[in-house]
């Protein structure tokens, strides 16, 4: 698919725009470039949906308020230059006093919002929980698509257990586990062809081939992964339970 600078300008403001979505619904307060790339986004989306310039523009200034960012950001945005294209050809949208004019921040109608609605799941369930300790002096956070079998060496649990599967949390969430603390999680396999590549080079390639977990497991033991030998001593009070039914589709 070829793209003109424009065009690959404009779906970058979308992922970031996405992005500072994302960590917005989880009660984040957003920094300079979340914010400003959510605002010129809602301008786009709302010139595309047929609104006149000013039209546009007042929809930009009512996305976000004061309160949705983080300190000092209101200060430091004065005013959003995008350009969009409105049904009478490309325009240059100046929002200023971006947070002037919100009442609380981003809403559900809000143009190009992609938001989990009051009813859609927040996370799939859980087929299996374990216990994970942080042994580490710093806390440690994982992404939801993780390989969490391959996560930071220093977190203590059953690595043979989390083998093949990421945390039972939204798309583009995270956990923290602060410093030696115990957080208990929910795991789901990995879906799709079950092809795991990169992360910490552990696997790179197909999860399920012959001897590939055995291998795994013992490239994780030979650089100090804890949890990937026996485990009884590395992760002192891991606990694991086996949440998954008898039958799964």
């Amino acid at each position: 698919m070829q793209l003109t600078p424009t065009e690959r300008d404009r779906l970058l403001i979308f992922t970031a725009a996405e992005l500072a979505r994302a960590r917005h619904a989880r009660g984040l307060r957003l920094n300079v470039p979340e914010a400003t790339a959510l605002i010129a986004d809602t301008v786009c989306e709302a010139a595309r949906d047929g609104a006149r310039l000013a039209e546009a523009v007042a929809v930009g200034r009512s996305v976000l308020a004061a309160d949705d960012v983080l300190p000092g950001v209101a200060d430091l945005i004065g005013e959003i230059h995008v350009e969009a294209v409105f049904e009478d050809g490309t325009r240059l949208a100046v929002v200023t006093d971006p947070f002037q004019d919100a009442d609380g921040g981003l809403g559900d109608g809000a143009p190009g919002a992609v938001l989990l609605g009051p009813d859609a799941p927040h996370a799939p369930a859980a087929a299996v929980t374990l216990a994970v300790r942080n042994t580490a002096e710093v806390p440690v956070s994982v992404t939801s698509h993780f390989h969490f079998f391959e996560a930071n060496p220093r977190l203590a649990f059953d690595r043979a257990a989390a083998y093949g599967m990421h945390l039972a949390v939204p798309a583009g969430s995270s956990v923290r586990f602060d410093p030696g603390a115990t957080v208990e999680v929910g795991l789901v396999p990995i879906g799709g062809d079950r092809v795991v590549i990169g992360f910490a080079g552990l696997v790179d390639g197909p999860l399920d081939a012959p001897r590939v977990k055995r291998e795994a497991l013992r490239r994780a033991a030979a650089c100090g992964y804890l949890g990937a030998g026996t485990g009884e001593d590395e992760a002192p009070g891991t606990e694991i339970r086996d949440d998954r039914q008898e039958s799964r589709p």
